[in-house]
């Protein structure tokens, strides 16, 4: 069974406006630092870092959606199924910045975090179990369980901020969601040299 998911929160999905917790956490990426955004569909959030001065690779299995950015030289598309097939970038690559919105295949999760960059920023978002209570998708195979993202990065990133919870907004919707750091030096924290550590619960 597959265990991804790519679903619409509203027009915002494809060419729309970029999520808000993306939006929010933006600042934190390494200026003019490459960004990789994992399953972009039409580029909302391709098309919001470009505007920010970044290099930005778009990775999507659905080549016309990848199309319409054709037009802006910033964005690099690259058309691949990552979950059929192996991963299409180079082992060496690394990014400034990840970003995963509305979509979730499990087996990827070892491969993002190879492909931060010392400093790079994970910015996660997906639906979370209690969705099948309020719409599409349902299926308990593509919502992340209590606290599911943390663990993912729990001995990698240092956590900035996590949200497991209901939103209203911009559709009712269960979402978890996660902004984490590959820290250069993990052997020498300091409390003054990154962004504090704040969890936040959705309501």
């Amino acid at each position: 069974m597959s265990t991804s998911v790519a679903t619409s929160d509203g027009p915002s999905h494809g060419n729309g406006e970029p999520s808000r917790w993306v939006r929010h956490w933006a600042h934190l990426v390494a200026p003019g630092g490459a960004v990789l955004d994992v399953a972009s569909g039409a580029g909302r959030h391709a098309r919001f870092f470009a505007s920010l001065g970044h290099p930005v690779t778009a990775l999507d299995r659905d080549a016309a959606a990848l199309g319409l950015m054709r037009d802006d030289p910033r964005i690099a598309t690259l058309a691949a199924d990552i979950e059929g097939a192996a991963w299409p970038l180079p082992a060496d690559a690394k990014f400034a910045a990840i970003v995963v919105t509305n979509y979730l295949h499990r087996p990827l999760f070892p491969q993002l975090l190879r492909a931060l960059a010392p400093g790079g920023v994970l910015v996660y978002e997906t639906f979370a179990q209690g969705n099948e209570r309020v719409g599409k998708p349902s299926n308990p195979a593509f919502l992340l369980a209590p606290g599911e993202l943390l663990e993912v990065v729990r001995g990698h990133l240092r956590v900035v901020a996590f949200q497991d919870g209901f939103l209203a907004q911009p559709r009712p919707a269960y979402v978890q969601r996660i902004c984490a750091i590959m820290e250069a030096d993990r052997s020498a924290e300091r409390a003054d040299a990154a962004p504090p550590r704040c969890y936040e619960l959705a309501g």
